[in-house]
């Protein structure tokens, strides 16, 4: 049987299907059976689950297009983020920012509104100049942000509602390097006093904690090549090389030793040549608006002696805003909250709960990919453009091809 990276699902299909042309991807679709496409498996629900057809794309070919002069890439979706960066790199170009795995593939990551971060960098999805999808009947279509305005922003991040994208045109900017250090001795009260000198410091900044105590276990810090090393009084530097999960060995982190290298090698905080974990783990994020920030944190900290116990580590980073419908950060700039968890569901899930109630009153939006409880009333309520994405998918997927039960809950009041 299937199962996702975690091992915390196990997959409902009927058949697992590896298509290795785009025409028996059409004609798999147009088979009149449920569909849907299936990522790298880093989620930790069932938003691509479905009791029809899960579709691998990982047989396609894994194309990488690059476009000197106009300064993008067209990419397979199956393709994943540290082979993309690699091949980036070698022609001279990078992305404006990458996820803290590089293992996640492009077309999921962009799916389901996931992010990097840095507070002037918006979600992977932003990237995006255009996408080709596979829709209900087999047929294909294109969706550009200079031709499709409105529809395109309600299709990038989509949950795979609108059919199976095989391709995504990125934006692309020239080549960077970037410097990475580590910082620890951050007290929660200056973190709060000085989050946004602290989150503003670098192209990058990453503040984690295991909540057992009010502070900040670490503060990783990746700033553009050029620029100076930030001065934080409220921290110190990190004796050594660190693994965000305190006692982990850091073998497999990207380097923090401050030194220069290529964009693809630092932004991440793990290394693209080594496995990640057999996914002895849960995950769960939320995301409020940045005005709230201060106050999200401090909710989270109230509930520390429920949260540290089933807690593996806590990072918060920033996002900025965008339009696209669905995106976690639509509307505002945003900080996340996101939680990685010791892989206990009986014990965590009364902890997401108690967390979710105390994040209610600012806006907190759960990643579409991680594990959440709040209601679906509650999460359709958080975005504006809600009501526009469900007669997108109706008129898009008016039979309901691509629908499965995490759709059904979202999108049927």
């Amino acid at each position: 049987m299937r199962t996702n990276w975690a091992g915390n699902l196990t997959f409902a299909a009927e058949r697992v299907h590896r298509p290795a042309t785009l025409d028996e991807l059409r004609a798999l679709v147009s088979g009149g059976r449920r569909v849907k496409a299936l990522g790298s498996g880093h989620s930790f629900n069932d938003v691509a689950d479905t009791d029809g057809y899960l579709v691998e794309l990982t047989a396609l070919p894994a194309e990488i297009d690059i476009d000197s002069a106009a300064g993008t890439v067209r990419v397979a979706a199956g393709v994943r983020y540290a082979e993309l960066a690699a091949e980036l790199y070698a022609h001279g170009f990078a992305l404006p920012n990458l996820a803290s795995l590089p293992h996640i593939s492009v077309g999921g990551s962009v799916a389901t509104g996931t992010h990097g971060s840095g507070d002037a960098n918006g979600s992977l999805a932003t990237s995006v100049a255009a996408l080709d999808l596979v829709t209900a009947g087999g047929d294909t279509l294109t969706l550009s942000r200079d031709n499709d305005g409105d529809r395109f922003e309600g299709a990038v991040v989509a949950l795979g509602a609108l059919g199976i994208v095989t391709h995504l045109t990125l934006d692309l900017l020239p080549a960077f390097r970037v410097r990475q250090t580590v910082r620890t001795g951050l007290e929660l009260p200056d973190a709060l006093a000085h989050f946004d000198t602290l989150t503003g410091a670098a192209h990058s900044v990453s503040l984690f904690t295991d909540w057992r105590a009010d502070r900040f276990t670490q503060v990783w810090i990746k700033r553009l090549d050029g620029t100076p090393e930030p001065e934080l009084p409220w921290t110190v530097p990190a004796p050594g090389p660190l693994h965000p999960v305190p006692g982990v060995d850091p073998v497999h982190c990207t380097p923090q030793d401050g030194s220069a290298g290529p964009w693809h090698e630092r932004l991440p905080h793990f290394r693209p040549d080594f496995t990640p974990s057999s996914g002895e783990e849960l995950q769960s994020e939320y995301l409020v608006p940045r005005a709230h920030a201060t106050a999200a944190l401090s909710a989270v900290a109230a509930l520390r002696e429920h949260v540290a116990p089933v807690l593996q580590i806590c990072e918060v980073r920033t996002v900025a805003a965008d339009r696209l419908w669905l995106s976690p950060a639509y509307g505002h700039d945003t900080v996340a909250l996101h939680f990685t968890w010791h892989k206990d569901p009986a014990a965590v899930t009364p902890v997401l709960g108690l967390i979710e109630a105390a994040l209610a009153p600012y806006e907190a939006r759960p990643h579409w990919g991680k594990l959440s409880t709040t209601d679906p009333d509650t999460v359709r309520g958080l975005y504006p453009r809600m009501a526009d994405f469900q007669e997108l998918v109706a008129a898009t997927d008016p039979g309901g091809t691509f629908g499965n039960a995490f759709l059904r809950r979202l999108l049927v009041p």
